[in-house]
């Protein structure tokens, strides 16, 4: 099995397809997801998922449900890199859901509960069979860090740590690790893209979110742009990592 991390906040744990709506009996404002998975972000029977409780399972949308559980879980990239992928590699995929909304690149240090749980899991998903093999770490997160110019002037050296770090644990030295800079934020988004770009560490690309759909929180991708994303991931890993 080609195991994949997927990590970060929100738009990696995917709100695509989650919808507001006021509830008048409980007089307040209430979020659920509208349940409608693109064709491009279909199950399939090779590919699984390792569930909250260490399982592997059949992977579907949401792939994050029982890991983001304190907020409403839509589509996020995840399923569709996995179609794409599959397509050129003649291999079962297993996805290892860690991401986890509105977290800041500090609760991904080293010794943080986030970054335990992550590491955890990645070594549970190939404990079992040793044809297993993690391929790839896929980060999107940084939305957090731009509310405050000193948290957007430590993105990159965090960022850097978290790399050595998991890389270190994982006995996984070249790991490819493919994030994407961030398409939303506040006051300091272009000083957190500009440090996500910046990173300069063998088998560590980027891609670019900029551009792509957002909801009308302005934060949020759409279900149409999560699947622009998942493409344009699995392109990067099949360019980079997985050449044939």
């Amino acid at each position: 099995m080609h195991i994949f991390i997927l990590s970060g906040q929100s738009n990696m744990a995917g709100r695509g397809g989650v919808i507001k709506t006021y509830d008048h009996h409980l007089h307040r404002t209430t979020q659920h997801w509208d349940g409608v998975v693109p064709p491009e972000c279909s199950s399939d029977l090779s590919t699984h998922r390792l569930s909250a409780a260490l399982r592997w399972e059949h992977a579907h949308e949401p792939l994050h449900a029982d890991i983001d559980t304190k907020k409403v879980c839509g589509v996020g990239p995840g399923m569709n890199f996995a179609n794409a992928v599959r397509r050129r590699v003649d291999s079962p995929l297993g996805l290892v859901p860690c991401a986890v909304g509105g977290t800041a690149i500090k609760e991904w240090a080293r010794g943080e509960e986030l970054y335990e749980n992550m590491v955890k899991r990645a070594k549970e998903s190939v404990k079992e069979d040793d044809k297993s093999a993690i391929k790839a770490l896929l980060w999107y997160q940084g939305e957090s860090d731009t509310s405050s110019e000193e948290d957007a002037e430590a993105y990159k050296v965090n960022m850097e740590n978290l790399i050595q770090n998991v890389r270190q644990d994982l006995n996984l030295p070249s790991l490819p690790i493919i994030q994407v800079a961030i398409a939303s934020g506040s006051e300091y988004m272009e000083k957190v893209r500009e440090a996500q770009k910046a990173i300069d560490i063998s088998n560590v690309m980027c891609v670019d979110a900029k551009g792509l759909q957002l909801k009308e929180d302005n934060l949020h991708l759409t279900t149409e742009a999560q699947v622009q994303l998942g493409q344009m991931l699995a392109e990067a890993y099949l360019t980079h990592f997985h050449p044939c």
